[in-house]
């Protein structure tokens, strides 16, 4: 049990370099709210809904983080700073990272009988603060929602989202290829395929506003009656 523990504690030094020591990680917020959903999740199992739910308000109060006992988490999950929500059928893979404010929402059934109304998060998924996971979606494994995203759409495995409603974007292949991405946001200059539409759409605009232009003009030039035209031509030739 102590060799998981600081097995746990190592992988939340590797995603963030703040902590000097294994027992400062002991202090955040995270840790505590991952352990008490750890009780709280075997009351809910066993039925035992009511010990269940104090034990969650308990590690809100506490934490500031809101895990429904019923939420089905992996190993090694990790929340960064806090304020986050996770709903009854969310379903969290190994190694994934949530930094603050993320809600991970349900969506009310068309029938009105409860069911899966929550996101899957694959392996090592990374959301960013603020984003907003709603729906029974899946977001596949190493996938990245950048800061603010909402997503109301599977996402593929190894995908980047930004945006409202976000969409993949395509990262450099340095940062693609790392294994972390802090707050699932890249920082650098990135090859955005919407931008470029926008972009090409915006040349033709412009060359065809330009073309417009000179029908336009060439419509306004005054044009010489036929007579005075054969009189100019005649005397061109004499």
């Amino acid at each position: 049990m102590v060799r998981n523990l600081i097995a746990y504690l190592d992988s939340v030094k590797s995603r963030d370099p703040a902590p000097r020591s294994r027992a400062e990680i002991l202090l955040y917020p995270g840790i505590w709210s991952l352990a008490f959903h750890r009780v709280a999740h075997r009351l809910y199992r066993a039925r035992l809904f009511f010990l269940a739910r104090a034990v969650n308000h308990l590690s809100r109060f506490l934490t500031g983080n809101d895990i429904h006992p019923g939420a089905k988490i992996g190993k090694r999950f990790f929340i960064d700073h806090g304020f986050t929500v996770v709903g009854e059928t969310a379903e969290i893979g190994d190694d994934v990272t949530l930094y603050q404010n993320v809600t991970l929402g349900g969506t009310d059934p068309a029938n009105g009988i409860a069911g899966k109304r929550h996101p899957t998060l694959g392996n090592g998924v990374i959301v960013g603060s603020g984003a907003q996971v709603l729906g029974p979606v899946t977001v596949g494994a190493r996938a990245r929602v950048g800061a603010n995203a909402v997503v109301t759409k599977d996402v593929a495995e190894g995908a980047t989202m930004v945006g409202i409603p976000a969409r993949a974007m395509l990262v450099d292949v340095t940062a693609y290829q790392r294994d972390f991405m802090p707050y699932g946001t890249p920082c650098t200059d990135c090859f955005d395929p919407e931008k470029q539409k926008l972009e090409l759409l915006q040349c033709e605009v412009e060359q065809l506003q330009k073309r417009l232009a000179e029908l336009i003009a060439e419509q306004q030039r005054p044009k010489l009656p036929d007579d005075e035209t054969s009189l100019f031509k005649e005397r061109g030739r004499a």
